[in-house]
């Protein structure tokens, strides 16, 4: 009972700082918003080398790449509608062993351009420094 009374407790109380500071919710509406934008353009204009940041509802789990470096990969919704393939290195990057269809997944990697939609990969960390870092964020935890 106690533990149902504590949370009860903390959900009120984010929901009072966030009706207090709506900037953050719209902030982070807008950010998606625009990296929905940043995403659709690039696709219309058949760009790649893009750096994109947004998030998106898992719509689809693939099996693992295990032909040379190892990637995790799924596929996103994005708010526009638009699907997104991510393709996360699990050899320098932690694997997302929690992920399941439905989840969100923030996201910020470098956009390839393929008829499909796109692929978002370089969403780690760069060990040789000679590219930006990127990342995934899922339940609260970053992996990069």
């Amino acid at each position: 009972m106690k533990k149902l009374l504590v949370i009860l407790i903390a959900g009120l109380a984010i929901y009072g700082f966030l009706e207090k500071n709506p900037t953050i919710v719209e902030s982070y509406a807008q950010q998606s918003i625009a990296g929905d934008q940043q995403i659709a353009d690039a696709y219309q204009n058949q760009q790649s080398n893009v750096q994109v940041a947004g998030s998106g509802a898992v719509i689809r789990i693939l099996p693992d790449d295990t032909e040379g470096s190892q990637h995790q990969k799924f596929i996103l919704n994005l708010q526009s509608g638009q699907t997104l393939l991510i393709s996360h290195n699990i050899d320098l990057a932690p694997r997302m062993d929690a992920l399941r269809e439905g989840d969100t997944v923030g996201f910020y990697g470098e956009y390839e351009w393929n008829p499909q939609g796109g692929v978002v990969h370089w969403t780690h960390h760069d060990p040789g420094g000679s590219h930006e870092d990127g990342w995934l964020k899922h339940k609260g935890a970053t992996y990069q």
